[in-house]
């Protein structure tokens, strides 16, 4: 079955019944207000209630302050029918509160004030409103247009007596019939969604003041700044496998990370949604009087960002980070949900992948071929095709027949093999794999109990339930070498189709009535299954190494905190130009968000691309964090050596750059790791003073020290290359070989102040060039200094993090002298 097979079993996209509901609440006063009689503080929160003035029901709201400058607001039901979602295992630990006190309480009003007083909330009682002040400066509101919405659990209308089944969404709706709000159940096209426990959905909105430039949200085919939905669709949050997704297109592809920030000269704020339902995002930004008393009364426009959140189920359960600078809202995040996990060094050097290459002959040629052409990589791929009928943890046995001894060739060679791993396991009874699940009721079930079957690469598929710890446990024990046949410890592994994709069901993915673990729908759990994927198999890789060694795992599908686990990519992307434009802000907003290992496939996925483009892709791809060239089956075999020898040689340079430049981004990937720095950054990042930056998409900063901006236009003979800031910026010298009129290669540019560690020459992959010396690379700053760093360890192990077995060196060169500590 080819991917345009594959496109034309599923139906389009929904439509979004939880999206008309709450559109049905429009701004204004809300009808909640606050029982102020009900405020109770402990050292932990503050709790009250508030209750809705129609329906009379009763929410808890709960109040946290967490150490480092976060706030936390949850709100539930007071006493639900049965228990609602509440998201676990993306937060890394329970966070440490601090004690908010009442400093200040009149009639309808309440402050609360923390620790050290530089952050207030007042909480206003009718209607029910949250202020968050910094040294008197209002930085965001909640609820402050009243659109507050929480749809309360219910008994089946069968169960009781004839009342209006959502009283708050359908007040309004004398035109909409209740069918068309998708309360109990709901049709798109031949498939229909049971919704046992009736509507679920929640939402609210929040102001930022001060602020006209949001970011974040990923992942879709789209700018960086985020734009005003006010005219059109929402923002999605639900993980979808779309194949060659439309550019400029608000709809969630294969990710999702429910963080937004906002920014503007003075600080960055951040607003961190904990909620894996479908999620829609609303922004508005506009501007507004503010009158100012200056000798005599002036009024200018200050611009505000309206945000609402609306998800299908869940409570509300939301993170304030205050910054603020960018680089503490990337700490507070971390905090909250880990930092990106350090990945062996040979995961940073270039991986060479095709859907698919055929057999063991295939694997060996290509592997020659970088030698014969005196190109460094590191790592060869596998795709479905290697395994024997889409069995995972299997071989083909007539292409592969000792898959043993390819790994033992390829580890001689000091390179590595990446296989493909996907969720849903082929329905077949002598399958080892799928008889083990089946017997032990692993898999997610339909919402008649039985195990749910979809149509997926092998045929008919189950999908293992990774919500349940006990399957993932059992999962990751599949890659111990005794269980997993003639895998080596040179066999790394891809995760897949993991959104999860479903051929013919709706929008190619599970029904969202279907059950997992604990009895919660898959509504509830959607936008983590590729998560708890991801988690199971680098558990899987550490524990066959008896937690000894480093995993790499890709992953397609991704939440927040995925980061801890691997690495993403975009997907399946085109062979277009367009595609390698867009692929830069759509990286750039994941780093943003926490997944600093990610990557765009260098090319173009589907079709074939020119060997322009190509050569473009493969110099913007060497300067990004994950670098791999893949191509699908139907594309044309594109091995770097196949487009003549003047496009050969440009590859080859890229390449060799990317393999020189590993000190510089491993100490960056440790940055990371250790202080929640993204790899890959906006301008903005970098200079949040500089308001020019703040939309600019086409150039980039790799760490603080190199400005890069890949040439994504055809033909193009210049660029012009934004220097922001007022430090002197100079070019990164390894190009000074470059004859002037060279016009093929990409601006790199070292900045003043820094000092950069490079290898002298590239090898034939990472584990060649463990000998070959490193040099530094020093740009001075207008007072003629600069500082920079070194990380080097094993490059494989966690020696580092259990022995403290790394080097770690600081460079500094002032007056005229350089020292290292």
């Amino acid at each position: 079955m080819t991917e345009n097979e594959k496109q034309k079993l599923g139906r389009p996209k929904q439509i979004f019944s939880l999206d008309r509901r709450q559109k049905l609440l429009h701004p204004g006063k809300s009808l909640y207000r606050v029982l102020l009689d009900s405020v109770t503080l402990s050292d932990e929160s503050v709790k009250f209630q508030i209750i809705h003035e129609k329906n009379k029901i009763l929410l808890q709201v709960e109040i946290y302050e967490i150490e480092g400058n976060i706030f936390r607001l949850k709100i539930d039901e007071a006493s639900p029918l049965r228990p609602r979602y509440k998201v676990p295992d993306v937060l890394i630990k329970e966070p440490t509160t601090q004690r908010l006190f009442i400093s200040h309480r009149e009639a309808g009003i309440l402050v609360l004030s923390s620790v050290n007083e530089d952050y207030k909330l007042q909480i206003t009682a009718n209607p029910f409103q949250v202020e968050l002040q910094s040294k008197g400066e209002t930085v965001m509101s909640m609820n402050s247009n009243g659109l507050l919405y929480f749809e309360h659990l219910q008994s089946p209308p069968s169960d009781r007596k004839p009342t209006a089944q959502n009283e708050e969404a359908a007040s309004d709706s004398s035109k909409e019939k209740q069918e068309d709000l998708g309360l109990w159940q709901e049709k798109f096209g031949s498939f229909l969604d049971i919704k046992a426990h009736g509507p679920t959905s929640v939402g609210v909105d929040f102001s930022l003041h001060g602020y006209d430039h949001v970011y974040g949200i990923p992942q879709r085919t789209e700018t960086l700044l985020l734009k005003n939905t006010s005219d059109g669709d929402a923002y999605r949050l639900y993980n979808l496998d779309i194949f060659g997704h439309k550019i400029h297109d608000k709809i969630g592809i294969y990710g999702s990370v429910p963080l937004l920030l906002a920014h503007k000269p003075s600080r960055t704020s951040g607003i961190f949604w904990l909620n894996s339902s479908e999620t829609l995002v609303d922004i508005s930004t506009k501007a507004v009087a503010e009158v100012r008393v200056i000798q005599i009364a002036k009024q200018r426009a200050v611009p505000l960002t309206d945000v609402r959140w609306m998800s299908e189920s869940g409570i509300i359960d939301v993170f304030l980070l205050m910054g603020p600078t960018a680089f503490d809202i990337f700490k507070q995040f971390a905090q909250l949900t880990g930092t990106q996990a350090l990945p062996p060094l040979f995961s940073l050097g270039y991986h060479q992948c095709r859907w698919n290459y055929e057999d063991e002959q295939d694997v060996k040629a290509v592997d020659a071929g970088f030698d014969a052409h005196d190109i460094p990589y590191d790592v060869i791929w596998l795709d479905i095709e290697h395994t024997d009928g889409k069995r995972y943890f299997t071989w083909d046995k007539q292409k592969f027949q000792n898959p043993r001894k390819m790994q033992e060739h390829l580890k001689k060679k000091k390179r590595k093999l990446v296989v493909i791993v996907d969720p849903h396991i082929k329905v077949d009874p002598s399958y080892t794999l799928y008889a083990q699940a089946k017997e032990k009721g692993y898999f997610v079930k339909d919402r008649n109990g039985k195990d749910f079957e979809g149509i997926c690469w092998p045929g008919s598929s189950c999908y293992l339930d990774f919500t349940n710890p006990e399957v993932r446990k059992w999962y990751a024990d599949q890659f111990a070498f005794k269980t997993y046949k003639a895998s080596t410890n040179i066999l790394f592994v891809w995760n897949d189709m993991n959104e999860p994709s479903v051929f013919k069901e709706a929008e190619l993915t599970m029904q969202k009535d279907a059950v997992h673990y604990n009895n919660w729908e898959h509504r509830e759990v959607h936008n983590l299954y590729g998560f708890y994927q991801q988690m199971a198999t680098a558990e899987g890789l550490i524990r066959r190494s008896s937690g000894k060694e480093r995993p790499f795992v890709l992953a397609r599908s991704f939440f927040a905190g995925s980061q801890k686990y691997g690495a993403v990519w975009t997907g399946d992307n085109t062979a277009e130009w367009s595609y390698l434009q867009i692929s830069i802000p759509m990286l750039l907003t994941i780093n943003m968000t926490g997944i600093s290992f990610c990557g765009a496939d260098v090319g173009g996925f589907i079709g074939d691309p020119e060997p322009e483009l190509l050569v473009r892709w493969y110099q913007a791809g060497a300067y990004q964090p994950f670098f791999r060239g893949h191509s699908n089956m139907e594309s044309k075999r594109r091995e770097p050596w196949l487009f003549g020898e003047k496009n050969t040689q440009l590859i080859r340079r890229a390449i060799r750059e990317r393999y020189v430049l590993l000190p510089y981004l491993y100490t960056l990937f440790y940055r990371a790791h250790a202080a929640a720095e993204p790899v890959m950054r906006a301008l903005w990042i970098e200079f949040p003073g500089e308001v020019e930056t703040f939309d600019v998409e086409n150039e980039y900063m790799l760490g603080n020290a190199l400005l890069v901006h890949p040439v994504t236009e055809k033909e193009a003979k210049t660029v012009t290359v934004l220097f922001p800031g007022s430090e002197e910026v100079r070019m990164y010298m390894n190009y000074s070989t470059v004859q002037p009129k060279e016009v093929l290669y990409i601006p790199v540019f070292q900045r003043g102040g820094t000092v950069i560690p490079l290898k002298t020459t590239a090898g034939k992959s990472t584990e060649w060039m463990i000998d070959i010396s490193y040099e530094l690379h020093v740009a001075l700053d207008k007072e003629a200094c600069a500082i920079g760093e070194l990380y080097v360890d094993d490059g494989h192990s966690f020696q580092y993090l259990h022995k403290k077995q790394f080097l770690y060196r600081k460079f500094t060169f002032h007056k005229n002298v350089l020292s290292s500590r």
